[in-house]
């Protein structure tokens, strides 16, 4: 079955970093492109950014666009998520997702403090 299982959470003020790692299994990882997602209090689910299959090709949202970097490590099955110039509006619970497959894993919560 699929699971996927983010980590590198954490409560960090503006202007901090954090890098976000999701452990995917029980698909072939290197055939489906990857993304991240966040969810705020409030608000619906949002998609954050997008890596293709093998790296190549990568999307932002507007909103992060120059501070966050998706990147994968196809061997080790592993998409992160560089977060870098950290604002309050980026607080929400991050999830990962692989394209076409309907599977979250539990999230990793983000809190940034002004």
């Amino acid at each position: 079955q699929v699971q996927l299982v983010e980590s590198g959470g954490g409560l960090v003020q503006a202007g901090g970093s954090l890098r976000l790692s999701c452990a995917a299994s029980g698909f072939t990882f290197r055939n489906y492109g990857m993304s991240w997602y966040r969810q705020a209090p409030g608000k619906e689910r949002e998609l954050v950014a997008r890596i293709s299959s093998a790296g190549g090709i990568t999307t932002y949202a507007d909103s992060v666009k120059g501070r966050f970097t998706i990147s994968r490590d196809n061997p080790k099955n592993t998409v992160y998520l560089q977060m870098n110039s950290l604002k309050p509006e980026d607080t929400a619970v991050y999830y990962c997702n692989a394209v076409h497959l309907d599977s979250w894993g539990q999230g990793t919560q983000v809190t940034v403090s002004s």
